[in-house]
């Protein structure tokens, strides 16, 4: 039961975010919407309200909204009555704001979240050492149980996300350490080497070998939210960084994951805690934002390219040029949902139903 709810929850929760921000911004550019369905058909329940209807479908791995007169193509007549309230009667402008809504709600929901999170108390681990591994550069240059870190090479830090990330940033570059000890400041230099482990993009990274205390950081209001801002950047610039290493074939498409292993970290997720939950979600809704805005017909990153060539051409794209690039975005999505599909399923069948940490 927690699969089948986490990933309903989850699945449910960012796509009404999603076009719920494309909604809204029609409303309020005066635009029509005729239809706002969360989920496929079949349709289980549907209900007009004013000049919508509103559906909850059967298959619940996306949703949509109807615009009224959203087709440049289309051959259905606009009385001239309701012309202003048609979507392809609106200006550009207008139009690329209500298709970038969605992803940018998405994206707004995620921040969101994790700044509440944070202010609930998500654990910030402070810059205080644990321990040093026996042999390691840190166990030669002095490193004991107790140290706070306070800055490295002069640059102040206080999480343990800050030393983790300069160290593993620094391979073979010798580093000074500012650490406090005892209520006394001393200075510690160390050279990361490299690490016998790679991390997720099959990167060796540096390291001393100093693991964390454990102690954590107890964070104020605006701290809290600084903090869910700064690890929503972090986590765009993860899905980002994934995405450009993909189409530079550095990481292969056996990274990909989809509907399946989504259902399985949400259900692991809710067994874990409403904190991991949240995270996920935080997560999942920033990578829907950042795929929806990639430039390929079908996905909110078409439209507003087609919209972006309308700009400098002063005319809208439609006829056969429209309808073929249409067409290969369909093909696209496809084989990717063919391939992450595949990939989930491959991994079960390999590796069983377990997921990696």
């Amino acid at each position: 039961m927690e699969y089948i709810l986490g990933f309903i929850v989850l699945l449910g929760v960012l796509i009404f975010v999603h076009e719920f921000g494309h909604f809204i911004v029609a409303k309020l550019l005066g635009v029509k919407v005729l239809k706002f369905s969360l989920g496929f058909s079949p349709v289980m329940i549907k209900r007009k309200w004013g000049e919508t209807e509103y559906m909850l479908s059967w298959i619940p791995l996306g949703g949509y909204v109807k615009l009224f007169g959203e087709e440049p193509d289309s051959e259905e007549e606009i009385p001239p009555e309701e012309k202003d309230r048609a979507f392809t009667s609106k200006p550009v402008w207008a139009r690329m704001a209500i298709v970038a809504a969605g992803p940018l709600f998405n994206f707004v929901f995620a921040v969101i979240l994790l700044c509440c999170g944070f202010l609930a108390g998500f654990p910030v681990l402070a810059s205080e050492v644990g321990k040093a591994l026996p042999d390691s550069p840190a166990m030669q240059a002095g490193f004991q149980p107790g140290d706070t870190i306070k800055a490295i090479d002069g640059k102040f830090v206080w999480r343990w996300d800050d030393v983790r990330n300069m160290i593993e940033e620094s391979p073979d570059r010798r580093l000074v350490f500012t650490v406090e000890r005892n209520g006394q400041t001393t200075e510690i230099a160390v050279t990361p080497v490299l690490s016998d482990q790679k991390d997720m993009f099959g990167e060796l990274k540096g390291r001393i070998g100093i693991a964390p205390s454990g102690k954590k950081i107890e964070l104020g209001f605006l701290a809290a939210i600084n903090e869910g801002v700064r690890f929503s950047g972090y986590l765009t610039e993860l899905v980002v960084m994934t995405l450009v290493k993909l189409v530079r074939g550095e990481i292969g498409v056996k990274a990909l994951s989809g509907p399946i292993t989504i259902a399985q970290a949400s259900g692991e997720s809710l067994k874990a805690g409403l904190f991991s939950f949240v995270f996920l979600l935080s997560y999942i809704s920033i990578n829907l934002a950042v795929i929806n805005l990639l430039p390929i017909p079908v996905l909110d990153g078409g439209h507003i390219l087609f919209f972006l060539i309308e700009a400098v051409i002063r005319k809208p794209v439609t006829g056969k040029i429209r309808e073929i690039a249409v067409q290969l975005g369909l093909l696209i999505i496809v084989f990717l949902i063919g391939l992450v599909f595949f990939n989930d399923i491959y991994r079960i069948v390999t590796k069983g139903w377990a997921l990696s940490p």
